[in-house]
């Protein structure tokens, strides 16, 4: 009988669906991208020379030291950068203080599902707008009179990248229209579009440490852009949770944006396992799209996506479908280490043996 306190917007709101955290022993868990490897020794010590002192006062509202660090890293300046609590505030932020217009939102039809989601909760108007039949995103199918477009480089789940050339397009078509690069995975390959901010003003760009500095169990998100943009990002931030970033996340991410050598040597490895996986499952009758995250996007040429996907459960591994046209035979498997990967295949190799027989 409680819910008689809900109000319209909550009875009406389809929550956005995160992947499986199952609490489960000897489980091979490919669903949710996080990094396979630890974090910086570095974010380590930080962890442990906290004190009980550092930990009784407010943090720092402005996440300044970390913002500085981040600025150095990508040799910017420190008001072009807002940190949030996980990219996904970050964003939610973006819809309700940047995105709500009079005119359409628009973003791909496969794309993050969380988009809509945030649409209906901040009332954005939206317009999704297929990708082309190889998945990928033409600029000149968005319509430039649109608000703003949205879309993850690399996209998930299919892991295409979108090269900075059609950036720009999107970028110069029509140049009062906010362009919204949202880049979880540009570590694993591909160009930043950090690099196009000193060009455009129309541009913001958002990041996140969850995957390739493997801290999504600390919650940080960052928006890149011009100091307008990330004024208003802030104005938002302070009308909502004036500390969004504990002390301890601060400083952990701070030290994971110092350790540029670890970064770059788990980003290597990353990319060298998941393109051997592609190999070997490609041997096995897949299809794999070219990715450039740490994920593969995989389709087999004759056992449905869902029997696969049933079958792995079944045997300890998860990973990540969606029961949507066009991608529905689809499974999204991130990379792991080697050894989690050559688990994968050994399973995989023995499903589809079955199922063929």
């Amino acid at each position: 009988m409680s819910r008689r306190f809900w109000n319209d917007l909550t009875v009406q709101l389809e929550p956005y669906t995160p992947g499986e955290q199952p609490q489960l022993n000897n489980l091979l868990k490919l669903n949710t991208n996080e990094s396979p490897y630890p974090p910086s020794e570095r974010v380590m010590e930080a962890l442990r020379g906290l004190s009980g002192d550092d930990l009784l006062r407010y943090p720092d509202p402005g996440s300044v030291a970390l913002r500085e660090a981040v600025a150095e890293f990508h040799g910017i300046a420190p008001d072009c950068i807002f940190a949030g609590n996980g990219s996904d505030e970050v964003l939610s932020h973006v819809f309700q203080g940047l995105l709500k217009q009079q005119r359409e939102l628009l973003f791909p039809d496969i794309s993050y599902s969380f988009y809509p989601v945030w649409c209906q909760l901040h009332s954005v108007q939206y317009r999704q707008v297929p990708l082309r039949s190889d998945f990928s995103i033409a600029a000149e199918d968005y319509d430039p009179a649109a608000a703003a477009v949205i879309f993850p480089n690399p996209n998930a789940p299919t892991g295409l990248i979108t090269e900075l050339s059609t950036i720009r397009e999107f970028l110069e078509a029509a140049p009062n229209r906010l362009v919204v690069v949202d880049e979880a995975y540009i570590d694993f390959g591909g160009e930043s579009a950090i690099a196009l901010l000193p060009e455009y003003d129309n541009l913001l760009v958002v990041q996140t440490l969850s995957k390739s500095r493997a801290l999504a169990g600390l919650r940080i998100g960052l928006a890149f852009g011009n100091p307008e943009l990330i004024e208003g990002l802030v104005r938002i931030k302070d009308s909502f949770n004036s500390y969004p970033i504990g002390v301890a996340a601060q400083r952990a991410a701070a030290e994971a944006y110092r350790d540029r050598e670890y970064f770059e040597q788990c980003c290597a490895r990353v990319v060298a396992t998941r393109d051997d996986l592609s190999q070997s499952l490609k041997t096995m009758g897949f299809e794999v799209l070219p990715s450039a995250a740490n994920f593969l996007f995989i389709r087999h040429e004759t056992v449905s996506g869902k029997a696969i996907f049933d079958a792995l459960r079944a045997e300890g591994v998860i990973v990540r479908r969606w029961d949507k046209p066009r991608i529905e035979d689809y499974l999204r498997v991130s990379v792991g280490t080697a050894e989690q990967c050559l688990r994968l295949r050994e399973v995989v190799q023995g499903i589809l043996q079955k199922a063929l027989e």
